[in-house]
């Protein structure tokens, strides 16, 4: 991709309108310039966190390029008329970063999750793209006060792609406060899908996923835990929709 993509501005932040094709051709042109470029990822829980957590909200919009990773922010984009082409799901631009450097003969490392999930992502990576590197793995359990420690040994080793297998706001804010410092190629928080590379949470099967119904697959599985937490933030995703719609619509 030559040149940047346009962003739309939905829900108080701005998102890159980008395919997966497009995101993974942006994120090879900064590995082969040694760009830096940091990767902010949102979806409807995220959204709504970043209202009432202003450094999330920083961290995130501070990324270089800052996609749909939920169907909800999709569909929300085209009802207020700022469509953006298609989710890029961070676990999916995970996986495709994995198989496209390996093509080309990257260098990852891999931080966050627990140490046995880890290896497990680890020994899958190697079993299933022998042609990238692992340039290092780090389990995500260290304090503030080892940061900076964590981050230097991260730099010493040169990454041309880095993924943040971390929790929100953590894997953000450790993005951002340290980006500059590791100097990767690419920058990537994918959250849990170390977990789900790893086999220990099973994902929504793909049919699921086109239908945007990958919050009730997983509600299904755990409906006691999640069930307030999904119904909270779906309202309140929902509210927040409609009241920009109608912004827009008296603003005319």
């Amino acid at each position: 991709m030559s040149a940047a993509a346009p962003r739309r501005a939905l829900l108080g932040v701005e998102l890159d309108a980008v395919t997966m094709e497009q995101a993974v051709a942006r994120c090879v042109t900064a590995v082969e310039g040694r760009e830096n470029l940091t990767i902010g990822v949102v979806n409807a829980a995220k959204a709504v966190r970043m209202r009432d957590d202003e450094v999330l909200r920083a961290s995130v919009t501070s990324c270089d390029l800052v996609v749909a990773d939920g169907q909800a922010v999709v569909w929300a984009s085209r009802l207020l008329g700022r469509p953006l082409p298609e989710r890029v799901a961070g676990i999916d631009l995970f996986t495709a970063l994995l198989a496209e450097g390996a093509r080309r003969g990257y260098r990852a490392y891999f931080l966050g999750a627990r140490p046995e999930v880890l290896d497990r992502v680890v020994a899958e990576v190697r079993a299933r793209h022998p042609g990238l590197e692992v340039a290092g793995a780090r389990d995500g359990y260290f304090t503030d006060e080892e940061a900076p420690e964590v981050a230097a040994r991260i730099g010493e080793a040169k990454p041309d792609l880095l993924f943040l297998g971390m929790t929100s706001p953590k894997k953000e804010i450790f993005c951002a406060r340290y980006a500059a410092d590791i100097r990767a190629g690419v920058i990537h928080g994918v959250g849990g899908s170390f977990d789900v590379f790893a086999g220990k949470v099973r994902r929504a099967p793909a049919a699921w996923q086109r239908l945007g119904l990958e919050w009730l697959y997983r509600f299904l599985q755990e409906p006691l835990r999640l069930g307030p937490r999904y119904l909270s933030t779906n309202t309140r995703f929902a509210v927040m929709v409609v009241k920009e719609y109608v912004q827009a619509r008296r603003g005319r």
